[in-house]
């Protein structure tokens, strides 16, 4: 296998789950008890103002993934880099624009001619990176730890979505890392040509350019391919379809829905910012 193919496999949704340890539980949940658990937690974040609460949500979620899933590098890379720097880009965003008027009795943090900081705009703005970026955090479980194909099978399996659209969706979604090879191809067959060289912006656009055609052609072809193989094998001729892999919905999986639901009342039942989101 090239190393290319080896790339694009690397991202590929329809690759199995790696095999883990039985700590790492998240692996083994059904990608509908990922989704279920975490969302009425996402939906009410959106409607607290405090920071107590996100930031223990931001906890309860960093503490899930961490016990649940494998601490890879570029796990450590969320976790630890681009989630707080989203929070801090976001709330350094919105404290600058948050109305001074409305904060005018908190203390002056700098002042800059008629304009001045204060520091409830800070508190503002943290409290809504610390919102958003908790959601984000809710999120992660699910995103990190399951499959296309699995997601694809339980909602099949266990909401009836009907296979034509879970299925389709799947193979449309295969298309990315499909892409992601023939563009590499493209870049190196014109490398070899020495098609489009030079540097400075107009070389790239035109390097840019030059990939459209051929990498829309292969996008067809691939589309076709796919149509053909899917009328092949009788694709929506039937009502339902025998599938080799099931995605069962175990007790374990109920568990961890309760466990979160628990935990997740427990945090807004302490913190309770209810009278605050309502000022």
């Amino acid at each position: 296998m090239t190393t290319d193919t080896q790339a694009a496999a690397s991202v590929d949704p329809y690759a199995e789950a790696a095999s883990t340890a039985p700590v790492h539980f998240l692996y083994g949940l059904n990608p509908l008890a990922k989704l279920a658990a975490p969302a009425p937690a996402m939906l009410l974040l959106v409607f607290v103002r405090d920071l107590a609460t996100p930031a223990a949500f931001l906890l309860l979620a960093y503490a899930v993934i961490v016990v649940g899933a494998r601490f890879t590098r570029r796990l450590a890379l969320i976790l630890l880099v681009a989630v707080p720097l989203g929070i801090a880009a976001i709330g350094f965003g919105f404290a600058l624009w948050t109305d001074q008027s409305q904060v005018a009795d908190t203390p002056v943090v700098w002042q800059l001619g008629g304009w001045t900081m204060h520091v409830g705009a800070f508190a503002i703005g943290l409290a809504t990176g610390l919102r958003l970026g908790a959601i984000l955090a809710l999120a992660l479980p699910a995103g990190l730890t399951t499959t296309g194909p699995d997601l694809a099978r339980s909602l099949v399996q266990q909401l009836r979505v009907p296979y034509r659209i879970g299925y389709t969706a799947i193979a449309a979604f295969r298309f990315v890392p499909r892409f992601g090879h023939e563009l590499e191809v493209i870049r190196q067959a014109h490398r070899v040509r020495g098609a489009h060289g030079g540097r400075g912006p107009f070389a790239a656009a035109a390097r840019w350019a030059g990939y459209v055609v051929p990498l829309l052609a292969g996008a067809i072809r691939h589309a076709e391919r796919v149509a053909l193989a899917m009328d092949a094998r009788a694709f929506g001729a039937h009502p339902d379809r025998t599938e080799r892999h099931l995605v069962r919905w175990r007790v374990r999986d109920t568990v961890f829905v309760l466990a979160f639901w628990a935990a997740s009342a427990a945090v807004f039942w302490s913190t309770y910012p209810w009278a605050l989101a309502l000022i």
